[in-house]
């Protein structure tokens, strides 16, 4: 009988990009283990790029819902599919519920909020032995913790892009950046828009493109930095933001010569599609959730106040993000 495995995904689309590291490492020890992923429906564009990924499965429930009664039943449901192990990547306790309610006979997962008896294969998780998060997700596929991992690696359908490219009236002519100045997590984390749009400015004039992408949400912040771009410029860059499916944002990405990004999904999307990859990171920490590539360099400054952690600032004034500046970033690009 073939291992068969469910994985409870994550709800954010870096953690569900560095889940894939845990995959491999499932794979490299058995390779005939089957892979299951319950995650939100969102999150299928992603796992369909996982080669180590049998079949994505839709969970309908919203992120922070409790939904006991859906939850009983998606259970009951998979119970027709005899997984042998499953393994918990969120921390919740509803997140353990399923493959109780399931009956999946070994269910694995770091101890959380306090999951005992949900979780039968419950581990306790010591921050300082693995300060990343990769490091914790790899060390759920054995026994004992893996302090080494393997990086994500989506796979590209080039196939797709000259489609997209006549979609979003693009054109791959010259040397494309794109910019992902969003980011879930809050403000704190964004690198002024003026500073990206000095940066484009510069790219620019040197005969690049720019591509600008993120969520609906990030639009605004598109368009302050499309406000200070020169008049001269403004047909050489593009705003996407909230226009993209994450299917199509996967192969758009594929097709940049370079990637300017804030500590985000996109940044991780990023790495995990093997893009040249300047990563900007503020009140976060690249000690806990870096880019997971050799093409990725990550730009920081030290400040007294950081890194917070916090989604704004707390002292109201942005410096970790402010004093980074488009120089040191400028000059990031010519050494990657």
């Amino acid at each position: 009988m073939h291992e068969k495995i469910l994985i409870i995904g994550p709800s954010w689309v870096g953690d569900m990009i560095m889940a894939q590291s845990l995959f491999i490492k499932i794979k490299d020890i058995n390779p005939d283990a089957i892979i299951d992923v319950l995650a939100p429906a969102w999150s299928r564009p992603i796992l369909e790029r996982m080669p180590e990924v049998n079949q994505a499965l839709d969970l309908p429930i919203g992120h922070g819902v409790f939904g006991l009664k859906s939850r009983r039943h998606i259970g009951r449901q998979l119970r027709q599919h005899q997984y042998t192990q499953s393994i918990v990547l969120p921390n919740s306790w509803k997140s353990a519920l399923i493959p109780w309610f399931a009956r999946i006979p070994l269910r694995t997962g770091w101890r959380g909020e306090m999951r005992y008896g949900l979780l039968n294969d419950l581990r306790v998780l010591e921050k300082e032995t693995l300060p990343l998060m990769v490091q914790r997700f790899v060390s759920l596929a054995t026994p004992v913790i893996s302090l080494t991992y393997s990086n994500p690696h989506l796979i590209i359908n080039n196939a797709r892009l000259p489609e997209l490219l006549q979609h979003y009236q693009l054109d791959r002519q010259r040397p494309t950046l794109v910019l992902c100045p969003g980011a879930e997590f809050g403000p704190a984390k964004q690198w002024p828009a003026a500073h990206y749009a000095e940066v484009s400015n510069a790219m620019i004039a040197q005969g690049w493109q720019v591509w600008v992408m993120g969520s609906a949400s990030d639009a605004a912040t598109a368009e302050n930095i499309l406000a200070g771009i020169e008049k001269n410029h403004s047909d050489d860059i593009k705003n996407l933001c909230g226009q993209t499916t994450l299917e199509d944002a996967i192969d758009l990405m594929a097709a940049a010569d370079q990637v300017i990004s804030n500590d985000s999904g996109l940044m991780h999307l990023a790495a995990a599609l093997q893009k040249p990859l300047i990563a900007l990171y503020g009140p976060t920490s690249p000690a806990f959730t870096p880019p997971l590539s050799e093409q990725a360099k990550t730009l920081s400054i030290k400040v007294e106040c950081g890194p917070c952690f916090q989604r704004d600032c707390p002292e109201k004034h942005h410096r970790c993000m402010q004093d980074l500046s488009p120089e040191q970033v400028l000059a990031a690009l010519v050494d990657q």
